[in-house]
């Protein structure tokens, strides 16, 4: 069936096909991203009447089991009280997404002045990018490969991101390294949380109770969760945040990852709302700092 488009204002094509519970959707492309529109490849949600106002900021569209057109409002628009824009994330999942569902609960409570508008999965089955259709989230697949032949190339990444006008991208265990034309497009503003206190135990492997392990075999009396821009090669991007956990005598892997994991939900949660808030700072030898929320002259 001939793909119908999704239009900014009202939709006057024929609805959207609509197949069982999923919701096919492509966007229109600009002449500059003419191989993603070339490409068909689509971005994927469940139950359309249950799309998250933010996720769709500013569109219209119509499903084919509904006559009720399904409007969207501007949230980009400045805050009244603080004078910050709301900012749009991304976020990058491969597993689980813990991290994932603790930063859209801050996001619904208000805790970050920010919106989920896009979910980014290596695994369209894993437990992240389920969570993200079923609370109607759009997810895209990348990148290709022989397990994930549906996934999108790094231009048509970059070109979706830039339809949804992220401003921010946040890998919450997301495995893939991320593409040079990524990182280009978003310039210190790729996250990245690691479980251990980087540089210790990062690098190409080391993720998970991988990294557990390694800490506890060490000997090291101490670990934690390191929160990192995100450069072209694993863990080696500028640390912005860490959290000191103590490594018990007795400590066992799972033991151990459940305490870092607490630790990463928070931290993870603290950064990003202070990075929403242009509250991150970059010192003239390049090292990113976070000023105080409430003493603007105070950083850490």
């Amino acid at each position: 069936m001939e793909a119908q488009r999704l239009l900014s204002g009202f939709c006057s094509t024929p609805p959207i096909q609509n197949t069982k519970t999923q919701v096919f959707v492509k966007f229109p492309l600009s002449s500059s991203s003419a191989s993603f529109a070339q490409s068909q490849k689509w971005v994927s949600f469940k139950a359309c009447p249950s799309i998250s106002q933010s996720a769709l900021s500013g569109k219209v569209f119509q499903c084919r089991n509904s006559r009720e057109r399904i409007e969207f409002l501007a949230s980009d628009k400045e805050d009244l009280r603080s004078g910050i824009r709301r900012k749009k994330l991304a976020v990058f999942v491969s597993g689980g997404g813990s991290n994932f569902r603790s930063i859209q609960e801050a996001c619904l409570r208000g805790s970050i002045h920010g919106d989920i508008v896009v979910v980014v999965t290596s695994k369209q089955d894993c437990g992240g990018a389920d969570y993200a259709r079923d609370k109607g989230l759009p997810v895209i697949l990348f990148p290709k490969t022989k397990l994930e032949a549906d996934g999108i190339s790094p231009a048509d990444l970059v070109a979706t991101l830039r339809r949804f006008e992220v401003d921010f991208v946040l890998l919450a265990g997301y495995l893939k390294l991320i593409p040079a034309e990524l990182i280009q497009a978003y310039p210190r503003s790729i996250l990245n949380i690691h479980p251990s206190l980087l540089p210790a135990f990062g690098g190409k492997g080391n993720y998970g109770m991988k990294v557990h392990k390694a800490v506890i075999a060490s000997g090291s009396r101490y670990t934690g969760p390191t929160i990192h821009f995100v450069d072209e090669h694993y863990d080696t991007g500028r640390i912005l945040a860490q959290r000191v956990v103590p490594v018990l005598a007795k400590d066992t892997a799972e033991e151990l990852a459940a305490r870092v994991l607490r630790e990463e939900h928070r931290i993870y949660v603290e950064v990003i709302t202070a990075l929403c808030e242009d509250r991150v700072i970059w010192r003239e030898d390049g090292v990113p700092i976070i000023r105080s929320k409430e003493n603007p002259n105070e950083y850490s």
